[in-house]
């Protein structure tokens, strides 16, 4: 048993729209996911996603539970400008930077449905070099060109840090925040996550191959634009959308809490 079936928080389901319930399984989901996968920081990062029926309105994790604790009906409902529409009876409110960095990017982007940001030590010590995320292995060529950086300035805690990265992440989907881990924009929370997962492995084995103390073998110009050119928009499936029932039945098979 987890501890999330031992928290006792009043189900949401009945209550909101058909649409507001799916979103809140689909970002429940994938908190369960982030945990499963080992890409959490105990209370330290967020996932949130966007309101279809208000696009003011977003879900995101109470700062205060774990991320194998996560249930649909636990998510706080929040306005972009930081009123929290839903707060289940629970000592947890909102995290100041989930805040910041979330409103920020759905002010932004009317084009984002989800946001995920982690800081696992892969994607910390990548955006640690100079180098950023080099084209080294099949999965990085994915998101050759399409990553944007933002410098670290100290924990985006300050409101004001918003239009900084907005600018930063302009059009991208995926980001590097300098010193600091990952993020990664989608259309569906299921595409937000399936993205996180192949930008920490690119992150993964460009560590192990540096480690390795011998010249790294980048595949020259020509491959990586021809290797990247099959994931532009329009050009490849979206990601996400077949790996996600699948992503669903994992997590149902290990604790199906998350669904209350």
């Amino acid at each position: 048993m987890t501890h999330a079936s031992r928290i006792a928080i009043a189900p949401l389901r009945g209550s909101v729209s058909d649409a507001e319930w799916r979103a809140r399984l689909d970002l429940a989901a994938c908190y369960r996911l982030c945990e499963q996968f080992g890409m959490s920081d105990m209370i330290y990062t967020h996932i949130s996603a966007r309101l279809p029926e208000s696009p003011n309105h977003f879900l995101i994790n109470p700062n205060g539970l774990l991320f194998g604790e996560i249930t649909a009906s636990s998510l706080l409902k929040v306005t972009l400008d930081g009123e929290v529409l839903y707060r289940p009876d629970l000592p947890y409110g909102l995290h100041p930077a989930g805040f910041t960095i979330h409103s920020a990017l759905y002010r932004a982007r009317p084009d984002a449905m989800a946001a995920m940001h982690t800081h696992t030590i892969a994607g910390m010590a990548v955006s640690a070099l100079k180098c950023g995320l080099l084209p080294l292995t099949q999965t990085a060529t994915r998101f050759y060109g399409r990553i944007a950086y933002h410098g670290f300035r100290g924990p985006e805690r300050d409101p004001s840090e918003r239009d900084s990265l907005a600018r930063s992440v302009g059009e991208m989907n995926y980001c590097i925040l300098r010193n600091h881990g990952l993020l990664t924009l989608g259309a569906s929370v299921a595409e937000a996550f399936v993205a996180m997962w192949g930008l920490e492995r690119a992150c993964q084995a460009q560590l192990q191959a540096m480690a390795c103390n011998t010249p790294l073998e980048i595949p020259n110009a020509e491959v990586v634009e021809k290797s990247c050119a099959m994931y532009a928009p329009g050009k490849s499936r979206t990601y996400g959308s077949l790996e996600w029932e699948g992503l669903l039945r994992r997590i149902d098979a290990v604790d199906p809490s998350w669904r209350e």
